[in-house]
């Protein structure tokens, strides 16, 4: 038998740039698990902040990281986006080690700010290296693998968090800092290793240098994007919320349904992207996502119904598997649309401008929720549900729409000068696709 006909890997991208893209990713997310598991705690319960003003602050760092992602995006298309993203990286590692000598708010603001901005423009200059290295028909299949490797991170790092948190001392947070730090310069050296990138040609002509921002068609399709990841404060903050009040006897729920999606997402992420390779394929995707967060949005409401604790813990997992599938579908399709839609000499900035989406999830999302769903009940998340459905049905229209008179056929756009295309496709990208 031939071993062409051998099947994909699912869990290890192929050799080459994708794997050291993965391996990047995979030291900067256990870096980042531990971070997020211990941060709130640390900063309220050892530093001697209120949650109101740990709220405040991190919310302003989003919003400001969410504006700084179209220039550092645009740096990384005019500078090389593998030394925009390895001087980021490094950038963030020192970030996150002046937490360890952080003792009061002002300090930390200006430091929970400069996170958020490395942070964006990170997410930016990586999107760049994809496109920058692999076929535009395969990112979309990497970009799969990203997101479970991400997963996988996040997963050690948030078990590494927890020792810290079970230990309690400050000694033992600062030590889960000491690895977010040094999973961040991992990363950065790591990166080194890919092939060089140079920049994106200059454009002739005196059209505006952040030309994402006035391009209405591809905002549009950007917010489309942003309310269909209006899910991702939902197991990380609404279902534990929404447990305790409804069934406080099972409190433990709410983290086992988080660890529910990240394993699912960790396995079948690659699964679900595969046969996304187009626009067309990808608004598919989309709108299947949508109709399935809305049957997700309706069996959670039932848990809100006169009904016993193990019909409640059963809708909640039934309800969770439902999101993951949504969440994994609507990944897929927003990846390959938000790279076909841009320009190939833009792509860092383009990429800067849709991950704008993920920041206002994270600003907006919570206090959107918990008033529309822990006050609204089963209306509540059937109205939820109903936004996710008329999002995922809006893509396909608002896709075609963006995709009209465009200078390029981005699935065929000719790559960089320089760049290792041709190396990707040596060592066998999957041909089928972040975060």
């Amino acid at each position: 038998m031939s071993t062409s006909s051998a099947p994909e890997p699912r869990l290890i991208p192929p050799a080459g740039p994708q794997r050291t893209l993965a391996a990047a990713q995979l030291v900067s997310a256990v870096g980042d698990g531990a971070y997020y598991t211990c941060s709130a705690l640390y900063f309220t319960h050892v530093v001697g902040m209120s949650a109101t003003a740990l709220g405040l602050g991190l919310a302003v760092a989003w919003a400001l990281g969410s504006l700084a992602g179209v220039p550092l995006g645009h740096l990384a298309d005019r500078r090389g986006p593998r030394r925009t993203a390895v001087a980021l990286a490094l950038a963030t590692a020192v970030v996150v080690a002046a937490f360890l000598m952080i003792r009061s708010y002002a300090p930390f603001l200006v430091a929970v700010c400069l996170y958020a901005t490395t942070q964006s423009g990170l997410t930016a200059a990586r999107q760049a290296l994809v496109g920058a290295l692999v076929p535009p028909a395969r990112r979309t299949a990497l970009l799969a693998h990203l997101q479970s490797t991400l997963n996988g991170g996040l997963a050690v790092g948030a078990a590494i968090g927890g020792i810290a948190l079970a230990v309690g001392t400050r000694a033992a947070f600062l030590g889960a800092f000491a690895v977010t730090a040094l999973g961040f310069l991992a990363g950065a050296l790591i990166l080194l290793r890919l092939p060089e990138v140079p920049p994106a040609p200059a454009q002739s002509g005196t059209g505006p240098r952040l030309a994402v921002l006035r391009d209405r068609r591809y905002a549009a399709v950007a917010l489309v994007n942003a309310v269909l990841l209006l899910r991702m404060p939902l197991l990380s903050l609404v279902i534990p919320l929404w447990i305790a009040d409804r069934a406080p006897g099972i409190g433990w729920l709410g983290s086992a349904l988080f660890v529910l999606n990240t394993v699912a997402v960790l396995v079948f992420q690659v699964r679900a992207a595969r046969g996304v390779t187009g626009l067309a394929s990808a608004a598919r995707a989309v709108r299947s996502a949508g109709v399935v967060l809305l049957a997700s949005c309706a069996v959670f409401g039932l848990s809100a119904l006169d009904v016993p604790v193990w019909a409640v813990a059963a809708l909640l997992v039934a309800a969770s598997v439902l999101q993951v599938i949504g969440e994994m579908r609507q990944s897929a399709g927003s990846w390959q649309i938000s790279f076909d839609l841009a320009p190939p000499e833009r792509i860092g900035q383009y990429q800067g401008f849709f991950g704008t989406g993920v920041a206002v999830a994270r600003t907006l999302g919570p206090l959107l929720l918990t008033t529309l769903l822990l006050d609204g009940g089963l209306a509540g998340w059937l109205v939820l549900g109903g936004l996710f459905l008329a999002a995922g049905h809006a893509m396909g229209p608002v896709v075609r729409w963006a995709e009209r008179d465009r200078g390029h056929p981005a699935p065929t756009a000719p790559p960089r000068p320089g760049a290792a295309v041709g190396t990707s496709a040596a060592v066998g990208v999957a041909a089928t696709e972040a975060p």
